[in-house]
């Protein structure tokens, strides 16, 4: 019967989605190249591979309203990361470790063994005694149709760690043994245990990977885990933990102790929308990460979801990044290259000199476009750079470079009447003769790159087609913008 109730509640979910996709895709605020579901809310990425020829993207899922609630895996494949064909969820709520109304399928991660592809996920449910997350197995032959695994659930959480505060499994084989990194918290401090297995079946805890002091939050969701390069990177989102959505660590792993020693230390995004990115590895060898734009934004005054759940939809993914390391253990975060063949309409500026007096700039429609440059530091006496983007009935998205005070900010709070909260960083100026830039924009989103792609904002924006000017002005003195490219980008949906 367990068969069964897993296939009647993916094709009840498959016809509430054939049934409302054709007016979803219409609505005003849908992104034009960043993935979205077809109906409903999304959240965090899943199970992300390659698979048989192609990219997988699974995703935290509710296909039947624009709201977070029992959870799905959503599912979609594409030969390029930028055109994305839907198949129907690959796992919905059905047993009873994992059917509850505010449970269900929590985030995971995949595996291929022996050409079968495998998904981890957290099952959640509560059977009167408090909420309870486990992990557990799915499998498929194909990569589309999945059967849970009859011995489910394989792993609870060890003693001292709150049932309910133990998920996200991220799984991958060294040698001769699967590990799997899981979020946790002890006495309200985030952590990251380690279990290994040598057939994804039977698991044993085999060390705490990592803990916070106190500085990094009372819980780890979605922790990452993997090797680039000598070194090996630590990522995970913390709750409670200010800022910092959004974290990475560098250092030294080792597989006997199976103990994780950090040297560094950064922010992925600064931005108020990304959380929880997972990273697979493309054919190529170059490993890439995908982040959810977030989507908890609320404002009593709308009395419900803000704009995009009015059109029967909520949340989407920022553009999949390349992460790359520096000598000194640093990390950068690179739009994929795949990005490059949306471009349409180039405009090049090979010098501009910007003063007080505001100017416009182009890019696209001014609404999908990209945009690179960089300010010449040593021809700059300007104590700050402002361009402002999604401009139009005296409304913006101020994007500062602060000079005098060393600061990078991305201000939406005079965006589109619905949006707000700024998001800093700290600009490192001393000794630099440039600053690079690269910003995407969408529909409703615009992420910024800067500092050798280290330093990252990436904001939501419901702005109208209406607001679509590009302006610029400095303070104090003239800005130098060299090497000034845009283009528009063509729609993958």
């Amino acid at each position: 019967m367990s068969k069964e109730r897993l296939q009647r509640n993916i094709e009840k979910a498959q016809h509430e989605i054939d049934t409302k996709k054709d007016l979803v895709k219409n609505g005003s605020m849908r992104q034009k190249y960043h993935f979205m579901a077809q109906t409903g809310w999304i959240n965090d990425p899943n199970g992300l591979i390659y698979f048989q020829g192609n990219y997988h993207f699974f995703f935290q899922y509710n296909p039947y309203h624009g709201f977070w609630d029992s959870m799905y895996w959503g599912h979609a494949v594409s030969r390029d990361l930028l055109h994305w064909e839907y198949l129907p969820p690959a796992l919905a709520p059905s047993e009873t470790y994992d059917d509850h109304p505010k449970g269900g399928c929590f985030s995971g991660s995949a595996i291929e063994r022996d050409g079968r592809l495998y998904l981890m996920y957290t099952a959640t449910t509560n059977a009167g005694e408090g909420f309870e997350q486990t992990q557990c197995l799915a499998y498929s032959e194909d990569g589309i149709h999945f059967e849970k695994y009859e011995g489910n659930p394989l792993v609870k959480a060890p003693a001292g760690i709150p049932a309910d505060q133990f998920r996200d499994p991220k799984i991958w084989k060294h040698e001769d043994f699967y590990y799997m990194v899981v979020g946790a918290c002890k006495e309200e401090r985030g952590m990251a245990l380690l279990y290994r297995s040598a057939d994804l079946i039977h698991w044993e805890f085999w060390n705490v990977l990592f803990e916070s002091r106190g500085e990094w939050g009372r819980m780890w969701e979605c922790p990452d885990f993997y090797q680039l390069g000598d070194k090996y990177v630590l990522t995970f989102s913390p709750i409670a933990s200010g800022d910092h959505t959004a974290v990475w660590l560098s250092g030294q792993f080792d597989y006997e102790t199976g103990r994780f020693c950090p040297e560094r230390s950064g922010e992925i995004d600064w931005g108020l929308d990304y959380y929880a990115p997972q990273s697979f590895l493309a054919p190529d060898g170059r490993r890439i990460t995908v982040g959810w734009a977030n989507g908890w934004e609320w404002m009593p005054q709308w009395k419900d979801w803000g704009p995009s759940f009015q059109e029967g939809w909520c949340g989407f993914f920022n553009v999949p990044r390349e992460v790359r390391m520096l000598k000194d253990g640093s990390l950068q975060y690179l739009p994929v290259r795949e990005l490059e063949a949306l471009r349409e309409k180039p405009c090049r500026i090979q010098e501009l000199f910007v003063t007080e007096e505001e100017r416009e700039l182009i890019a696209g429609d001014g609404i999908c476009f990209e945009m690179k440059f960089r300010i010449d530091l040593e021809r700059t006496d300007a104590k700050s750079l402002e361009l402002d983007l999604r401009c139009g009935k005296g409304k913006k998205t101020a994007c500062v470079f602060d000079f005098e005070k060393g600061q990078l900010s991305v201000n939406r709070n005079n965006a589109d009447g619905w949006s707000r909260g700024t998001s800093r960083s700290v600009l490192f100026l001393k000794g630099k003769q440039e600053l690079d830039v690269h910003i995407f924009s969408d529909q409703s989103s615009i992420e910024l790159f800067s500092d050798q792609y280290r330093n990252n904002h990436s904001n939501n924006v419901f702005a109208g087609n209406t607001q679509r000017m590009i302006k610029v002005h400095a303070y104090g003195g003239t800005a130098a913008i060299v090497d000034y490219e845009s283009y528009g980008l063509q729609c993958c949906f």
